[in-house]
């Protein structure tokens, strides 16, 4: 249907962005005045994104209950193009992390929306084909990102790829919401502040929002003219340093946001209320803490820094408070029946395919570093191969469901992919000269990683009331992300302990080729642990069953 399709457009577009930043990132560090040599100083442009993408998720997904698909697909879209255009305008490390903040939140919210659509249209037994598009379509995006942002990067800055962003944001907004526009919203379970507002409050919002929004973008791109002009850049003169928000005209644009807040509080405070605002704070701790710990320690030296330190006990404070709360409240934010035992095994699933995912996006690239023959460019293109083959196995995926079952194909798929990271566990610095057999065993491992993507997201939406489609799509990109990032952390970790103790064992500790062979002990390691959390995730994928054909196929 067009509708799917326009969301499929946009799921794949805030894909890419994730990838995006892997080219442009010294280029982005150089223009908010961050050199090469601090390289670690960068690490909030891909944990903030990482941390707006999986924080707000869960809320996301129940507000796509509460106010509909298409609203909270228009409304992810307006939030990706605006974070766009703050990264696309940032000079400056804090309004920079804020973009990519807001970059994640509208990427992130595109997914469990699409997900709740599908599974909104399809009955259980004839959604397996279209989540596979939608899978195939979020794994493309890995693909279209680092070769978009280097063709952009081949004829402009990397402010561009953001512009593009935008761009494509605001298309795919216009056509969602003519495509969304006869659909008629049941009244049933909306809350009350979606009923008629007063004309004036709607006219006024609307002008903070246009005047106060257009005037913070005027003053993060401080055009020369106004700023060099003797009376017209007064405005532009910062309070202290050479913050362009801590300026006149940047301080006039937050207040008029501000109010913008308050008029606008009865309303969405009253949704989010309906939401279980609680619920979504604690959730936004648990997971923010977690990926702070993770994204940010140094691989090389720890697995939890000293941030993870403190992060850590307020997480498992957090947690202890969420589930106390989910047990207690009466309209809880991810509400009961949701997640019962089949889903809960699936989201396990989900949560292994994400660290079996990751051991071969980061670990591919970097075996072919080692060698002579690859440079940065040639490395990614060697794990295209895995990259195109996931979507492919997306695919089929889904269209096996309904003859084989959930567990069926996604245990074959994931126990495929652990006998093709084994072999990889093998692999030297001269198995990439072998074309063929390495070419084959990275399709396999895509195909085996994209097989499981369809029928995970199937066992979870059809085990879920229909009213909870939205947040139990979340919660399966959730268990994905944290699956990446905790699984990269904690192989990388092993990984390195085994590349000391072979650099300590060595008789010369210069010997360059040596240390190379003790990176390669490295890889092989990760790749090991890739291989185990396949196996487990497919002997664990084994044990769903297919999901029973429902009396109705009533949508």
């Amino acid at each position: 249907m067009p509708l799917l399709a326009a969301a499929s457009v946009a799921v794949a577009l805030a894909a890419a962005d994730t990838y995006v930043v892997v080219l442009a990132l010294t280029d982005m560090m150089a223009g908010v005045g961050i050199g090469i040599d601090a390289l670690q100083r960068a690490t909030p442009i891909i944990s903030g994104f990482l941390l707006g993408y999986i924080t707000v998720l869960p809320l996301i997904g129940r507000l796509a209950d509460l106010l509909g698909r298409s609203r909270v697909l228009l409304g992810c879209l307006v939030v990706f193009a605006v974070g766009s255009a703050v990264t696309a305008l940032a000079v400056e490390m804090p309004v920079l992390v804020t973009g990519r903040v807001l970059q994640g939140i509208g990427g992130g919210g595109l997914v469990p929306a699409t997900l709740a659509l599908v599974a909104d249209r399809w009955p259980a037994d004839r959604r397996g084909t279209p989540l596979g598009v939608v899978g195939a379509v979020q794994e493309l995006g890995s693909v279209l990102g680092p070769v978009l942002g280097a063709a952009v990067l081949a004829v402009a800055d990397w402010r561009a790829i953001f512009w593009l962003n935008v761009a494509a944001g605001v298309v795919l907004w216009l056509v969602i919401r003519a495509l969304s526009a006869g659909e008629r919203r049941s009244d049933a379970g909306s809350p009350a502040s979606e009923r008629q507002r007063p004309r004036v409050v709607g006219v006024v919002s609307w002008a903070l929002a246009v005047v106060g929004g257009g005037l913070l973008l005027i003053a993060l791109a401080a055009p020369m003219r106004l700023v060099t002009d003797v009376a017209l850049g007064a405005p532009f003169v910062p309070f202290s340093g050479s913050s362009r928000v801590l300026t006149p005209i940047g301080l006039v644009a937050l207040v008029l946001l501000a109010a913008l807040a308050v008029v606008t509080a009865p309303r969405w405070w009253a949704v989010l209320r309906q939401a279980d605002v609680v619920g979504a704070l604690l959730v936004a701790t648990v997971l923010g803490s977690l990926v702070l710990t993770f994204a940010s320690s140094d691989p090389e030296k720890e697995v939890v820094g000293p941030l993870g330190l403190a992060l850590l006990p307020v997480g498992a404070v957090a947690l202890v408070a969420l589930v106390w709360w989910l047990r207690r409240a009466d309209a809880p934010l991810v509400p009961r029946g949701v997640v019962r035992s089949r889903g809960a095994r699936a989201l396990a699933v989900s949560l292994l395919v994400g660290a079996a995912l990751v051991a071969v996006i980061v670990d591919v690239p970097l075996l072919a570093r080692l060698t002579d023959t690859y440079d940065e460019t040639g490395a990614a293109f060697v794990l295209v191969r895995f990259l195109l083959a996931v979507p492919v196995g997306a695919v089929l995926g889904g269209w096996a469901l309904r003859r084989l079952g959930e567990g069926v194909v996604a245990g074959v798929g994931l126990l495929l992919a652990a006998a093709g990271l084994l072999v990889m566990s093998r692999w030297t610095l001269t198995a990439l000269d072998a074309t063929v057999a390495t070419t084959l065993t990275l399709v396999v491992v895509g195909l085996g990683v994209g097989l499981a993507l369809a029928p995970v997201n199937n066992v979870v939406l059809a085990d879920s009331p229909a009213d909870a489609h939205g947040v139990a799509g979340s919660l399966v990109v959730v268990a994905r992300m944290v699956g990446m990032v905790v699984g990269l952390a904690l192989l990388t970790a092993v990984g390195l302990s085994r590349y000391y103790d072979a650099v300590r064992a060595l008789p010369d500790p210069l010997d360059t080729d040596a240390l190379v062979a003790a990176g390669v002990v490295q890889v092989q390691t990760v790749f090991l642990g890739g291989a185990a959390a396949a196996l487990l995730g497919g002997l664990l994928a084994l044990t769903l069953r297919r999901s029973p054909v429902p009396v109705t196929t009533d949508a």
